[in-house]
């Protein structure tokens, strides 16, 4: 029957977010008007083949509205069903656009997307078609009402797959810091790239053992990044002095600058120990359980961007894996 069939139709998902800026200390958010649809919505679009959500969303946004952006908190997962009974679930972040990306925007009118227009939240909830976009905006908005919408991401990654240590060692005694990658963990090095570029770190910051090493090194290629070395943030390192892994953890929130950091296994529960201080509620439960992340998995954590010396927040905490 038509119903048995429509129970069994895949779901389609897809990402976008909620633009925002502030003109003159007044918060404006991006709408796009589409003219097939006669609708006014957020942009976002569905994934393609092989992408994660974080990708889709900057992707789907810069062919949408023609502005190069980088991924702030996540936001609210939105699920209905489109006109034939199809489930659709779509994930939303909020996307702060700084003036140089709104002064290089490249977008044309096209039969997809009419116009971007920047609103205050107010205007922007009476245009909006549906209402689970309201609801999207509620969210936005109770985050900015904490004073927390500007946030910085800092990327804590375990390395990808590496020679299994009793294959390395093989009875004798090497140094462990030379294991290298195995070829399925070169393969997620570079996956990585896309990943890590939907947040855009700044800042590479790394073990220097080679596992390590070779993982962040195709994504400070790709970005013309300088790789930072420490220490303190390699397996033998930690085991000495956890205090000093501790002290390098601090001094990378304390700078507030966008950050990838890439560990080990073992090193993982110090690291994680030192940002749960900056954590409450969920969020604390959440860096615990990064503890677990699997070779080339990642916590993204956003805090906040603070200017005025105040202790930095974790906003939000998103874990992602390449396939």
């Amino acid at each position: 029957s038509r119903k048995a069939s429509r129970s069994h139709l895949m779901t389609i998902y897809a990402a976008g977010a909620i633009l925002w800026r502030e003109e003159k200390g007044k918060l404006l958010v991006a709408l796009i008007h589409r003219n097939r649809h006669n609708d006014w919505s957020w942009p976002k679009g569905k994934v393609d083949p092989g992408e994660l959500l974080p990708e889709t969303a900057v992707r789907e946004i810069a062919e949408e509205t023609g502005l190069k952006i980088k991924l702030g908190p996540r936001l609210k997962i939105v699920n209905y069903k489109i006109a034939n009974g199809t489930p659709k679930e779509v994930h939303y972040w909020a996307a702060r656009v700084s003036s140089t990306a709104l002064a290089k925007s490249k977008f044309k009118p096209s039969e997809e997307v009419e116009s971007v227009e920047w609103r205050t939240p107010e205007e922007a909830r009476k245009l909006l078609t549906y209402e689970f976009d309201s609801e999207v905006l509620d969210e936005l908005l109770a985050i900015h009402k904490r004073g927390q919408l500007r946030t910085k991401p800092l990327i804590v990654l375990r390395h990808a797959k590496a020679t299994p240590r009793a294959d390395w060692m093989n009875g004798e005694a090497v140094d462990d810091g030379n294991r290298p990658l195995l070829p399925e963990g070169y393969t997620q090095a570079k996956q990585l790239v896309k990943l890590l570029g939907a947040f855009a770190p700044k800042r590479v910051i790394t073990s220097p053992w080679s596992r390590c090493l070779n993982t962040v090194a195709p994504y400070a290629k790709k970005r013309n990044l300088k790789i930072i070395e420490r220490s303190q943030l390699s397996e033998l390192g930690n085991k000495k002095g956890p205090k000093r892994t501790k002290n390098v953890i601090n001094d990378i929130i304390d700078d507030g600058r966008a950050s990838v950091i890439c560990s080990h296994r073992p090193a993982l529960p110090t690291i994680f120990e030192t940002l749960e201080k900056h954590a409450s509620g969920n969020n604390k439960d959440l860096l615990r359980e990064g503890t677990s992340l699997k070779p080339a998995e990642m916590l993204v954590i956003h805090l906040t961007a603070n200017d005025d010396g105040k202790p930095r927040k974790v906003v939000s905490v998103e874990r992602y894996g390449v396939i």
